[in-house]
């Protein structure tokens, strides 16, 4: 069942989808050479806390972080640990806060220090690829349309799209209806109505689409060890266009970059 929010419920779901955006500020901050996946979970939760939510990925199906650690290779849902990171690494942060009933989401991968240029054209495209998704999601379209374009926009650029893993409704659950996969046709699929809040994230691949599921039944990872990258928003559609809900702009000021676009209702 998709569920269609109210305004007081889309309004709650803006505060939380602040606050996972600000938890990925903070941690955009510690992210360098020598630091370990454990302390940069270990800053997430603690921020996440202290500011009043519930870090919604900690014991979810015995889960065992607040972030879904994704160094390298890694697609979605590694675990935090003793890994120190290297110069070179990339690293996604994927993050789940819940406050006051209601959750947001958002993913961010980055470059540990100087990063090899494909890789950091890998990164590129994704960031950009999940904006083309964001672009397609507009009340009376259909989920396929984000999936298409997001597929196009990667293929495109010669890069592969996970197909086991995908995007997601979004609300007073971490996971609800629809789906939203990062490969599709145009025109299938549920119509996106004003009021749906969902989860896009594109995970893309520098080699093989194929990926691995590790002995601990969470960790995803390319088959051919090759980079992956994953970046996450959490948005509503309205009759005027999608809204983001979750923001880059405080990871953004915590690296110094420039927004790669605005992130705001699009026409």
């Amino acid at each position: 069942m998709i569920y269609i929010k109210t305004a007081e419920e889309i309004e709650k779901m803006r505060a939380a989808c602040d606050l996972v955006s600000r938890t990925l500020g903070e941690v955009a901050r510690w992210v360098a050479p020598g630091i370990t996946t454990r302390k940069l979970d270990t800053i997430a939760r603690e921020f996440i806390l202290d500011n009043g939510g519930k870090p919604a990925c900690l014991g979810y199906h015995g889960f065992p972080g607040t972030l879904c650690i994704e160094v390298n290779e890694t697609v979605v849902h590694g675990f935090p640990s003793g890994y120190e990171l290297r110069e070179g690494d990339v690293i996604g942060t994927d993050c789940v806060v819940e406050l006051d009933g209601f959750n947001g989401d958002s993913c961010y991968t980055f470059p540990v220090g100087d990063v090899d240029e494909k890789v950091a054209r890998l990164l590129k495209t994704t960031k950009e690829s999940l904006y083309v998704g964001i672009e397609a999601a507009k009340a009376g379209k259909r989920i396929g349309d984000i999936s298409n374009a997001i597929q196009t926009y990667c293929e495109r650029a010669g890069y592969s799209v996970v197909r086991e893993m995908c995007g997601h409704g979004i609300g007073a659950s971490m996971h609800e209806d629809p789906e939203v996969p990062n490969f599709g046709r145009r025109g299938i699929g549920p119509v996106l109505k004003s009021g749906m809040c969902i989860a896009i994230e594109p995970m893309i691949n520098m080699g093989s689409k194929n990926v691995v599921i590790e002995d601990n039944g969470w960790e995803c990872r390319t088959r051919d060890r090759k980079p992956s990258a994953h970046y996450e928003h959490t948005i509503v559609i309205r009759p005027e266009g999608p809204e983001i809900l979750t923001t880059f702009s405080y990871i953004e000021a915590a690296l110094g970059e420039r927004p790669l676009r605005e992130e705001q209702t699009t026409d």
